[in-house]
């Protein structure tokens, strides 16, 4: 379909520990790029970001309303780690491609999530092709949770079709007990899923369709 700017922040962490400490923050293995979602105690969402390995660096890509938060639960938990966080958001654009994207000078790109994220330099600026409402539909048809509407501190990544984004066998993280406990037990709460356009409960609304969480034990519209 094509590409369009994100309102986000990017961090910069640092420092020999950099992996274990993201690790051992969120749901999914931390070991080079990946997409992965910061959870609280409860398990609850701080944010789902993309971490990036650039050199012996990661760029930590996130929605700009959430930076503050992000930042607030970070930075408490270096304690003794080779750690150091930087805010390079002022200095970088973001975007998501709904399609792969040419390798270029001053390109970062990395399969996310949410498609293809993209940074650059504020001096080497993309042109969008998409509006938000094409990117709306692009994310209804593919059952793509947005922070905002369904990815919110309300739910946990069971609730808003991140399942994937949380690593089975990964050993301890913040939120990780809750989590196991429902996986193990098969109940995993309300589910993203596709519904009317009308729905009361929409959280993101297409031109067809529209997104939902809701329990899906008694409902079909998942398969619309």
């Amino acid at each position: 379909m094509g590409i369009i700017e994100l309102d986000a922040y990017v961090l910069f962490v640092s420092g020999k520990d950099r992996f274990t400490f993201l690790d051992g923050l969120s749901t999914n293995k931390v070991d080079g790029t990946c997409s992965t979602v910061l959870t609280t105690t409860k398990a609850k969402i701080i944010d789902v970001v993309d971490v990036i390995e650039v050199g012996d660096n990661i760029a930590v890509v996130g929605h700009g309303p959430y930076k503050e938060n992000v930042l607030n639960h970070l930075q408490p938990r270096i304690l003794q780690q080779d750690v150091t966080i930087r805010d390079i958001s002022s200095i970088n654009n973001v975007y998501v491609s709904t399609h792969p994207v040419k390798e270029r000078d001053g390109l970062t790109i990395t399969k996310s999530y949410l498609g293809y994220v993209v940074v650059t330099s504020i001096k080497q600026p993309l042109e969008p092709t998409l509006d938000e409402a094409e990117f709306t539909d692009y994310r209804v048809a593919n059952l793509i949770p947005f922070q905002g509407h369904e990815i919110t501190p309300k739910v946990h990544p069971y609730n808003c079709g991140l399942t994937h984004l949380v690593h089975e066998s990964k050993g301890c993280y913040i939120g990780q007990e809750i989590l196991t406990r429902m996986r193990s037990r098969g109940k995993m709460g309300k589910q993203l899923v596709r519904v009317a356009p009308d729905s009361d409960d929409a959280t993101s609304i297409g031109s067809e369709f529209a997104l939902a969480i809701r329990r899906i034990s008694s409902i079909n519209e998942s398969s619309i």
